[in-house]
Formats: C-alpha cells, sequence, structure tokens
C-alpha cells in the first residue's frame, strides 16, 4: 500500500473562531491508539467542547469526542480520553507563560493527516464578549456588502 501524502482535514471547530480572539496558533501531533486512527480516518471526531491544557511540562488535549470504532473488538478505547499532545518544549514553555497570563486557554482548531501522522491545529485564544461577537459579524456582513456592490458595479461597466 503506498504511503499517504498530503493533507486530509477530518473535523473542524467553526465555532471557535467564533467564540474566541485567536492570538498564536500551533501544530501537534497525537498519541492515539488504533482505534482511534481507524475511527478519525472514516472521519468521525467533534472538537465541540475541546480544550487543551499544561500538565507537568506535558501538553494534553480533553474532551474531544472520537467515537468507538464499530468494527474494534474489547480493544476499543473510550470517546472522551484526555489524549497527549507532541509539542516542542519551548512551545509548551511559551503556551503556558501565555495561559498563565490569564483570559487565554487553549483551544483545539481542527484534526487532519498530514502524510499519514494524526495532528492538531491549537490557538491560544481569549474568549470574546457577547458584544465582540455581534462586532465581528456586523463587520462581516458589511464587507459582504461591499463586496457585492463592488460586483455590480463591475458588471455595469462590462
Amino acid at each position: 500500500m503506498p504511503k499517504e501524502t498530503g493533507e486530509k482535514v477530518v473535523a473542524t471547530n467553526r465555532k471557535a473562531r467564533h467564540d474566541y480572539a485567536i492570538e498564536d496558533t500551533y501544530e501537534a501531533g497525537l498519541v492515539l491508539s488504533g482505534s482511534e486512527v481507524k475511527s478519525l480516518r472514516m472521519g468521525r471526531a467533534s472538537l465541540v467542547d475541546g480544550y487543551g491544557y499544561i500538565d507537568g511540562g506535558e501538553a494534553w488535549l480533553d474532551a474531544v469526542h472520537i467515537p468507538e470504532y464499530t468494527q474494534a473488538t474489547w480493544t476499543n478505547h473510550p470517546p472522551r480520553r484526555k489524549r497527549k499532545m507532541l509539542l516542542h518544549k519551548a512551545q509548551i514553555i511559551k503556551i503556558s507563560q501565555k495561559t498563565k497570563e490569564g483570559g487565554y486557554t487553549l483551544v483545539p482548531l481542527r484534526i487532519y493527516f498530514v502524510d499519514g501522522r494524526a495532528k492538531v491545529e491549537l490557538a491560544v485564544a481569549k474568549g470574546k464578549r457577547e458584544y465582540d461577537k455581534r462586532q465581528t459579524l456586523r463587520e462581516k456582513q458589511d464587507k459582504r456588502e461591499a463586496e457585492r456592490a463592488m460586483r455590480g458595479r463591475n458588471r455595469l461597466g462590462d
């Protein structure tokens, strides 16, 4: 069987970009069991309640739901267990300092495969307040309307 190449996205956390103001992003490897990898390859995962944290100099991903692999037997994994993330020591220290600062949290943005290896994209983010969310939506809507107006103007000129 040929080796996998390229990037295949399994799950994205679209709500995270709405609920959080993202500061930095990191790519981390995931320590998974065999049935978890097979379940991810089938495209099944949910990042909705997931979060990351630093404990004892190690990075952990918790509350990410990877459902049980249906063809696995007694070797199956628990769907919501904490999973170790693989990051460089300097990255772990940087993330740890930022999250201890207050108001910052570690949020998973997406799980994907790069050349056959499971990765998670993490973001150091600050929670948005309700008025910030409304402001962001308003800016998006204004931008969309401006693009629509420009498109209409370009058609008239042709």
